[in-house]
């Protein structure tokens, strides 16, 4: 039986600011159905090689492919329209805005499709229920469903910003410190929400300095340590401190 095909591949990824080499050779695989962690201590490189996926910026060398096809992710809306979906850790929300709204800021529901776009009625009723069914879908628990995301919890607006993506990516998800500010009972609303992501057949990349974490959610642990990776392993309770262990560079 032929191995499964990698939803996300990045190749020897090189990225460098100046004198700051970034990125030095990075490679990495994603699966369909998976939540892959991706650890290092500050300035590893986890947040811009997260960057590059998504099209913020640009690789100096290496390659990314999507099932298998290489890319060319030259811009944010690129990575969308490929089928990837980014939460940073600012969640990017409109503060004054409903969770529909957020939903669909930029890729409205509009009609009818003979006209062209700029002529079309916004299909608000369209826009509340069909983000409504992915709320309900995703088992997120709001107070009301028409408010702003201004009066919501962290954890509320965290779970948005992820809905939000999980509808969007058609292939790959990554979140950027999902539960980092978040309260126990917060934390675990979101980590269950990722679980669901998976159950869903979504691959997730989820950076995180959480070993706890890690350990629940990850499939598999991708280290990274001043710009190159230095490890990859199947997180549990028994191999926790050899993860840390990578991340410092305390293992010979």
């Amino acid at each position: 039986m032929d191995a499964p095909l990698p939803v996300l591949s990045v190749r020897n990824a090189l990225k460098s600011f100046g004198a700051v080499q970034a990125l030095r050779g990075v490679s990495l695989d994603v699966y369909r159905g998976e939540v892959l962690a991706l650890l290092g201590d500050n300035g590893a490189g986890k947040s811009t090689l997260v960057k590059c996926i998504s099209g913020v910026h640009a690789l100096d060398e290496g390659e990314i492919a999507l099932d298998g096809e290489r890319t060319l992710l030259h811009s944010p809306s690129a990575a969308r329209r490929a089928g990837i979906e980014t939460v940073y850790q600012d969640l990017a929300l409109f503060d004054n805005l409903t969770p529909a709204q957020n939903f669909y800021c930029g890729r409205e529901i509009a009609g009818p499709e003979w006209l062209p776009r700029p002529l079309r009625f916004l299909r608000k009723r369209a826009m509340d229920r069909e983000a409504a069914a992915i709320i309900d879908r995703l088992k997120v628990t709001l107070p009301k469903f028409d408010a702003p995301v201004a009066l919501m919890s962290g954890g509320q607006r965290q779970a948005i910003a992820v809905a939000r993506a999980a509808v969007f990516a058609r292939k790959v998800v990554m979140l950027d410190e999902p539960t980092a500010a978040l309260g126990l009972r917060e934390s675990r609303k979101v980590l269950d929400l990722i679980k669901q992501l998976r159950a869903e057949g979504n691959a997730v990349i989820v950076i995180t300095h959480n070993m706890e974490h890690v350990v629940e959610l990850a499939d598999r642990a991708v280290v990274l340590r001043q710009g190159r990776k230095v490890g990859e392993l199947k997180p549990d309770k028994t191999n926790r401190q050899q993860l840390v262990s990578m991340i410092v560079g305390a293992e010979a």
